[in-house]
């Protein structure tokens, strides 16, 4: 499951889609690890953060600067269910995913 989503001002993110296939609701708590500069999210009992009773996310601070989200940029949500993880990618790591792909479409050779 794929959704987009635009980053808030405070780091809010929502996609009810995404969230529901997951089966996060209000007050899920969620562990965060942030790998090559993406936010991989799973609920966790003792986790430090909680789904929001909008079921948003908030991502703090320290993982937005650690991906190198600013307030407006919009992220891929890939909800992977069977695993009870979200995966939040940025827009750079979008660029160096498909970059190979998009240089052989359009004609060129794969950097």
């Amino acid at each position: 499951m794929y959704g987009l989503a635009a980053v808030g001002s405070n780091g809010r993110i929502g996609d009810r889609t995404v969230f529901a296939a997951l089966g996060w609701e209000p007050g899920t708590r969620l562990a965060l690890n942030v790998e090559h500069d993406t936010a991989v999210i799973a609920a966790d009992p003792c986790g430090v953060l909680a789904m929001t009773r909008q079921c948003d996310l908030r991502l703090p601070a320290s993982v937005r600067h650690r991906c190198g989200l600013a307030p407006g940029d919009r992220i891929l949500l890939a909800a992977h269910p069977g695993h009870g993880v979200l995966l939040a990618h940025p827009p750079a790591q979008l660029d160096r995913l498909l970059a190979d792909s998009h240089a052989t479409l359009l004609g060129g050779d794969p950097a």
